[in-house]
């Protein structure tokens, strides 16, 4: 996960934590005044306590299904005790009843497990509906209609949380396996091209023998030095796509999905249908379409540098270096209209390839959650060369992307 995902994730924490604290202490001031204010018997203070359960439930993060199914079954319970009788004393403390169990409502909807969704809504709702009892019989009949309005209106909630939860998991999930197709057509290509090299030393080498001429041991050496060499890339890239492949289609097996349908959707051609076959190839394995992008980024102009010392990278990091600067010159058009340059650097670091793309806009609104994808796809393209992606604010200001892709193999 980028750091930028990373520090929205804390914010969402935190700001969880503070909403559970103030709601518990404005919960608890209310339960004190409460009994305070209608204390005359065991019975008020019983009602108290059911309201205090519900209330518990309600901040509750860990063990919130045992506490959900208390409050439920202990409201239950209590207007069956209490039955018809006229107890307007209580009205305080059940109200306070009520309203947790309308909010735990919407958080059973929202959260609860798919098994137990069905059997914890109906027990709280009609926990809710039977709370009028307690009054009377035409209090009943008054008050259930209005509370049978604000149950759909808070079971309406958690349910359309519910459903954005799952949209987003769904987006996320689908980011994450076109991420991984992508590289896996890019490992494809690599593939092939050092089978080719192979294939072509090893009809060099037959022509050779065939013709008669006399090979010195030099000459064999480096021809099956090169040949050894490309076989070794070919294996390297081909482990890493098998791997892949391999996360894609656990990934889908978990969301229920139809893996070869769902790559045929992605490459373009029909299940069953050979590599070769759908959407179309294009050399990824240089720097040169690099260098192509960021001429082609003029508003705001980008400037590509180079290190010296970078040599020539493995195709499959080269690839992976493009499309971070990609992404990251997507995101400063859209979110940093107001930068007047942006440096795009490739360089050596430890034993790694350092890919960042630097701006010096002001990014108004950069930090809020957006609805795109494009850093979750970069994170796990990263994550599954061995690599690690950070994107934040700089502390001069601006914006930056920084990957650290290892490249060990790299040659000079």
């Amino acid at each position: 996960m980028s750091d930028k995902g990373a520090g929205l994730d804390r914010i969402h924490r935190a700001g969880g934590c503070f909403a559970r604290i103030a709601y518990g202490g404005f919960a608890s001031l209310y339960l004190l005044g409460c009994l305070f204010s209608i204390y005359r018997d065991l019975a008020s203070v019983w009602v108290v306590a059911v309201a205090a359960v519900a209330n518990i439930a309600v901040v509750s993060r860990r063990r919130f299904t045992a506490w959900t199914i208390a409050a439920g079954v202990l409201s239950l319970l209590s207007t069956a005790y209490l039955g018809a009788a006229s107890r307007p004393e209580f009205l305080a403390g059940v109200l306070a009843e009520i309203g947790a169990l309308l909010i735990l409502t919407a958080r059973t909807a929202w959260r609860a497990e798919r098994p137990r969704l069905v059997p914890m809504t109906v027990l709280l709702g009609a926990a809710i509906l039977a709370c009028p009892l307690r009054w009377s019989v035409v209090a009943a009949a008054a008050f259930t209609a209005p509370l049978g309005i604000a149950l759909a209106v808070f079971l309406g909630v958690g349910l359309y949380l519910r459903a954005l939860d799952a949209r987003r998991a769904r987006a996320l999930a689908a980011a994450r396996r076109d991420e991984r197709l992508e590289l896996a057509r890019d490992l494809h290509d690599f593939v092939a091209h050092h089978v080719t090299g192979i294939v072509v030393q090893a009809q060099a080498a037959r022509f050779a023998a065939q013709s008669g001429s006399a090979q010195s041991p030099e000459q064999l050496d480096r021809m099956f030095g090169g040949i050894e060499t490309a076989g070794t890339e070919a294996l390297t890239s081909m482990r890493r796509m098998v791997g892949l492949l391999r996360d894609a289609q656990n990934a889908g097996a978990r969301d229920g999905e139809a893996r070869p349908a769902a790559l045929a959707a992605d490459t373009g051609a029909a299940p069953g249908a050979g590599a070769g076959a759908g959407a179309e190839r294009h050399p990824v394995g240089d720097l040169t379409r690099l260098r192509d992008l960021v001429a082609g980024f003029t508003h705001p102009p980008a400037a590509l540098t180079l290190a010296p010392d970078l040599g020539t990278l493995p195709p499959e990091v080269a690839a992976s270096a493009h499309r971070i600067v990609q992404e990251a010159l997507t995101n400063v058009r859209k979110h940093a209209a107001d930068a007047a340059a942006v440096r795009v650097t490739l360089a050596r670091a430890n034993g790694a390839v350092e890919v960042a793309v630097r701006d010096d806009g002001g990014g108004r609104g950069r930090r809020l959650p957006s609805g795109g994808f494009g850093l979750t796809g970069l994170a796990e393209r990263v994550g599954a060369l061995g690599g690690r992606l950070h994107a934040g604010p700089r502390p001069e200001g601006g914006w930056e992307v920084v990957a650290v892709l290892p490249a060990g193999d790299a040659k000079p």
